[in-house]
C-alpha cells in the first residue's frame, strides 16, 4: 500500500486538473494539455513524499544484555555464587553488563525501567520479590513495549527463613468481633512445626496462641478479638519454630488498633425483630424508624423491603445527597422492594448498583478447550528468515496456551461451563471436566492449569483423542454446545480419525471451531502440509477455521443464546449462595455457604461490583460507589421475610458477618467526625509513615511524637493536614495518643522465591530459568529474541519524478519529430511547386 508524508499536497493536483480543463476549452492543444497536466500530477504527487513500508529482520549473533544482581538482605537465603558465574559464562560470549542491587530493600521494577532501552536484554537474577519504587509488573510492561525481554533466574533456596506479618484494619469498633490475619511464611516448600503467641495490650490470647503445623509456603490464619476499651491498643504477635530459622528479626509482628464507639446508623424497617436487624442492633448505634428521619452524624442507612411508595420525592433527594456526599446506603430486599416494589425507572434505582428486573440469561453455554501439547509444539521457534511473518521468539506451545487463556477470558464465557483437554500421543482431562465460569476461582485455577500444561518430547498429535473426551462431556449437554481446538495444525497422521469424531460431534449439533497458529518453522519447511488438514476439517463438520501468526490472538464471537421458556417453572426449594468475588473487603474473610429460597430479580449495571450470587447466576449482593458514598442492593430478604423467610441461613453462622463487613464496607471510617481525627497506617522500619488530620474543630493543630518532638504539617485541602515521617526504631509509638507500629523492614517480610515472578515473565515474552538452565539455554534463547521484525519506510518519490520525466521528454521528442516531418513535408512541396 503506497502511503503519503505529505498527504496534504495532493490537493494541489485540483487546480492543475482545473486549468488543464479550462486551456482545452480555450481551445489549446487536447495533447499537449493533458501530457502537461499528467506531468504536474505526477510531480505533485512525488511532492507528497511517497513511500511504502518494507519489513526485515534484524537479528544480533552477540545481543546486549544487562545482568540485574538482586544481592540485597533477602538473598542471603539463596546460593551466592549464581550471578557471578552467569555473568561470566554470558561476558565470556556477548556484551554484558553487571548491576548490582544491595541493602535493605529491593527495586527491581525501578532498575528494569533504567536499563530496559529497547535494544537490549535483561536477566534478572534475584527472588522477585520487590518492595520499593516501580511496580514490577508494570516495569515489566514498559520494557515489553520497549522491545526489551526480560528473562529471571532463580538461585537455589540453600537455607529455611520463616516470617509473620498481620493483616487487619487499623480502626475497630468498641464491643464489636475484630477480625486479623495472620500470615506465616516461609523459603522452602517443606512441612514445618512453630508456636504462634498472641498478646493484646500485653495479655495473652488462649485463642490462637497454639502450636501449628505448616506445609507449603504459605498460611494465613484468622483470629479474632473483641476490644472493650476506646482508644490505642496493641497486638503482638510471635512465632518460635521447630527447626531451621536463620532470620529472627522477622519473627516478631507489631499491630496497632484505634477503637472508637460504635458508628451510629439508621434503620428503615418495619420489622425490628428481623435477623438482619438483630445483627444491626447489637454491632452499631442504630436508631430504627419506619420512616426517613434526620441523617445528620449517621455513617449509614438502611432501607429494609420498602416500596417506592413509602419514600417521598423529598426523602430520595435526601438520600442522594447523603450518598454523593459520603454516606453508605444499604437497600435489602424482598416482598415489597425492587422488582416487587416498583423501583424499575423510579428515581431512586439510579442510586442503586441494580436494575430491578430479571437478569438477561446468561447460561446454557457448555465449552470445551481442545489444545495440542505435542512435540511439534515445542519448536515453533526456529529463527525466521527476512519475509517471514510473526513474532519470533515464543514456542507454539507457549503461543496456544496464551490463545487459550485469551479465550478463557472473553466475556461471552462469563456464565458458561469451560473444560480443558490437552492431546499429544493420548488425550488429558485437565480440568476435571466442566467447570462453572460464574465463579473467578475457576477461570484462575484454569489458567494455572494450561500455563502448567507441557509439551512431551516424542508426543504425536492425535486431536481424534481429544475429541473423544469431548464428545463423552458434551454428549448429554443442552444449550450451546461448543468444541474449540488450539492447535499447530500438524494433526495429518490423525486426520481419518478426527474427521470421524468430528462429525459424530456435529450429528450432536456441537459447533466447531480451529484456532490454527502458524509456526515460522512449519511455513518455511512446507508452508502448506499443517495449514490444509485445520482448514479441510472445518469444512467438512461446517466449522469456523481462524489462521493467526505468533503474537496474535484469537477473537471468537460466541452466538447469541437463545432465551429459556418463561413459563418453565423454577424450583424455589433452594439456591445455594456463591462468593462470586472472594478479594473485596466485604467478602475476602468470609466463608459464605448455605441457601436462600428466594430474591428478587435484579440486574447488576455497568461499573456495579456482584459479590455473591446464587448457583444459578443470579445477583444476591451487588455494589458499587455513588458520588463520595457508597451503596450496596442486597437482593433478598431480612431472614424473616414476614410469611416468605427467603434467606434465613444468611443471618446464621459465619454468614451473618456478611452483614457486618457490609456495613462496615458501607461505613468507611467510622470514627466520629469532630474533634481532630487523626489517620495512620503502621510502617516498616525504614518506610516513612503517611499521616493525615482532619480537623472538624476550629483551631490550628499540633501533635507530637512519643510526646517529645513536635511534627510539623502542611495543609492539603479544606480542614485537612498531612505530612510523612520517620517515625522511628521498631516498636510502637504514639502520635499525640493515636498509635503506629514500626515493624522489621519490609524487605524481610516476603522470604522466598516470589510466586508470581514466573507467570509475570512469561506474560511479558521472558523465561525463567534455574542455574543450570540459564548456562545451558539463556544466550541461545536471547540470540532468537534479538531477532525483531523492523518496517521501514523506503521512499518512492523517485518513481513518480522518473515518470514524470519520461513522459515529459517523449511528449517533447513525438513533438520534435512531428514538427520535423511537416518541415519535411512543407519542403518537398515547396520543391514541387518550384519544378513546376
Amino acid at each position: 500500500m503506497l502511503n503519503m508524508q505529505q498527504p496534504e499536497m495532493l490537493w494541489l493536483v485540483v487546480p492543475v486538473v482545473a486549468a488543464g480543463i479550462y486551456l482545452i476549452r480555450k481551445g489549446a492543444k487536447r495533447g499537449l494539455i493533458i501530457s502537461r497536466v499528467v506531468v504536474l500530477t505526477l510531480l505533485i504527487i512525488a511532492l507528497a513524499s511517497p513511500y511504502n513500508v518494507v519489513s526485515r529482520i534484524s537479528s544480533s549473533e552477540n545481543p546486549d544484555i544487562v545482568l540485574i544482581s538482586d544481592e540485597t538482605a533477602s538473598m542471603e537465603l539463596f546460593e551466592k555464587q549464581t550471578a557471578t558465574e552467569l555473568y561470566a559464562s554470558l561476558a565470556a560470549n556477548t556484551p554484558t553488563k553487571a548491576v548490582k542491587l544491595t541493602g535493605e530493600s529491593t527495586s527491581l521494577g525501578d532498575a528494569i525501567v533504567q536499563y530496559a532501552r529497547g535494544d537490549n536484554q535483561i536477566v534478572l537474577v534475584s527472588d522477585g520479590n520487590n518492595n520499593k519504587g516501580q511496580g514490577l509488573e508494570e516495569a515489566l510492561g514498559f520494557a515489553k513495549d520497549t522491545g526489551t525481554t526480560v528473562y529471571s533466574v532463580i538461585p537455589e533456596v540453600k537455607a529455611n527463613d520463616v516470617s509473620l506479618h498481620i493483616n487487619g484494619e487499623k480502626t475497630a469498633v468498641q464491643n464489636n468481633e475484630y477480625v486479623f490475619e495472620m500470615v506465616v511464611q516461609q523459603a522452602k516448600d517443606t512441612s514445618i512445626s512453630y508456636d504462634i503467641e498472641v498478646y493484646v495490650d500485653d495479655k495473652l490470647l488462649p485463642d490462637p496462641s497454639k502450636t501449628y503445623t505448616q506445609e507449603g509456603y504459605q498460611r494465613k490464619i484468622l483470629a479474632t478479638h473483641t476490644f472493650d476499651s476506646l482508644g490505642a491498643h496493641k497486638i503482638t504477635a510471635s512465632v518460635t519454630v521447630e527447626g531451621e530459622d536463620i532470620q529472627p528479626i522477622n519473627n516478631i509482628f507489631y499491630k496497632t488498633v484505634y477503637v472508637v464507639p460504635k458508628p451510629k446508623i439508621q434503620l428503615i424497617t418495619d420489622d425490628t425483630s428481623s435477623s438482619m436487624a438483630n445483627v444491626l442492633l447489637k454491632l452499631y448505634d442504630t436508631s430504627t424508624n419506619a420512616q426517613l428521619t434526620d441523617l445528620e452524624n449517621k455513617k449509614a442507612v438502611v432501607l429494609d423491603n420498602r416500596n417506592i411508595n413509602s419514600l417521598s420525592g423529598s426523602d430520595i433527594q435526601t438520600l442522594k445527597d447523603y450518598v454523593s456526599s459520603g454516606g453508605g446506603l444499604y437497600v435489602v430486599g424482598g416482598d415489597s422492594s425492587y422488582d416487587y416494589g416498583n423501583y424499575l425507572n423510579s428515581s431512586l434505582e439510579s442510586i442503586l448498583p441494580v436494575y430491578s428486573k430479571a437478569t438477561e440469561w446468561k447460561g446454557g453455554r457448555n465449552v470445551v478447550l481442545v489444545l495440542d501439547v505435542s512435540s511439534s509444539t515445542i519448536n515453533g521457534s526456529t529463527p525466521a528468515t527476512e519475509g517471514s511473518v510473526g513474532v519470533q521468539g515464543n514456542p507454539i506451545g507457549d503461543e496456544i496456551k496464551a490463545n487459550a487463556i485469551s479465550i478463557l477470558r472473553n466475556e461471552g464465557l462469563r456464565s458458561a461451563n469451560v473444560g480443558v483437554i490437552a492431546f499429544g500421543t493420548e488425550a488429558t482431562d485437565v480440568s476435571d471436566g466442566l467447570v462453572y465460569f460464574g465463579i473467578p476461582s475457576n477461570i484462575e485455577r484454569l489458567e494455572s492449569q494450561i500455563l502448567a500444561l507441557t509439551p512431551s518430547l516424542t508426543s504425536q498429535t492425535s486431536l481424534d483423542s481429544g475429541l473423544s473426551i469431548a464428545d463423552e462431556w458434551l454428549r448429554t449437554g443442552t444449550g450451546e454446545l461448543d468444541v474449540i481446538i488450539v492447535s499447530d495444525g500438524g494433526i495429518a497422521d490423525f486426520y481419518t480419525q478426527s474427521l470421524e469424531v468430528a462429525q459424530k460431534l456435529t450429528e450432536q449439533n456441537v459447533k466447531l471451531y480451529f484456532v490454527h497458529i502458524m509456526s515460522t518453522a512449519t511455513m518455511y519447511r512446507d508452508p502448506r502440509t499443517h495449514s490444509i488438514y485445520g482448514e479441510n476439517l472445518m469444512q467438512a463438520v461446517n466449522g469456523t477455521y481462524f489462521q493467526i501468526q505468533q503474537g496474535e490472538r484469537v477473537n471468537i464471537e460466541f452466538d447469541e443464546l437463545e432465551h429459556p421458556d418463561t413459563n418453565e417453572s423454577v424450583d424455589h426449594s433452594a439456591f445455594t449462595l456463591i462468593k462470586y468475588n472472594p478479594t473485596h473487603f466485604i467478602t475476602r474473610d468470609v466463608n459464605i455457604s448455605g441457601n436462600i429460597t428466594g430474591y428478587n430479580d435484579v440486574t447488576p449495571k455497568p461499573g456495579a461490583d456482584r459479590l455473591v450470587l446464587t448457583s444459578t447466576g443470579k445477583p444476591v449482593l451487588t455494589v458499587w460507589r455513588y458520588g463520595l458514598g457508597r451503596v450496596a442492593s442486597l437482593s433478598t430478604d431480612n431472614g424473616k421475610g414476614y410469611d416468605n423467610m427467603w434467606s434465613t441461613q444468611m443471618y446464621s453462622g459465619n454468614n451473618s458477618r456478611l452483614t457486618s463487613s457490609t456495613m462496615n464496607w458501607l461505613i468507611g471510617d467510622p470514627q466520629v467526625e469532630e474533634g481532630a481525627v487523626l489517620e495512620a497506617e503502621d510502617t516498616w522500619f525504614g518506610t516513612p509513615a503517611q499521616l493525615k488530620l482532619t480537623m472538624y474543630d476550629e483551631g490550628i493543630p499540633t501533635i507530637t511524637l512519643d510526646d517529645t518532638r513536635s511534627i510539623d504539617l502542611s495543609l492539603t485541602g479544606k480542614d485537612t493536614y498531612e505530612t510523612t515521617i520517620d517515625v522511628g526504631q521498631v516498636g510502637v509509638h504514639h502520635i499525640s495518643g493515636y498509635p503506629i507500629a514500626v515493624n522489621y523492614a519490609l524487605e524481610y517480610r516476603d522470604v522466598g522465591v516470589n510466586p508470581d515472578l514466573e507467570m509475570m515473565i512469561k506474560a511479558n515474552g521472558g523465561k525463567t530459568y534455574t542455574k543450570n538452565e540459564a548456562q545451558a539455554l539463556l544466550l541461545k534463547d536471547a540470540k532468537n529474541n534479538s531477532q525483531k521484525l523492523i518496517k521501514e519506510p523506503i521512499s518512492q518519490k523517485i518513481y513518480f519524478i522518473l515518470a514524470a520525466l519520461i513522459i515529459f521528454l517523449l511528449e517533447v521528442i513525438i513533438r520534435r519529430l512531428r514538427e520535423i516531418k511537416e518541415m519535411k513535408e512543407q519542403e518537398k512541396r515547396i520543391q514541387e511547386v518550384s519544378e513546376a
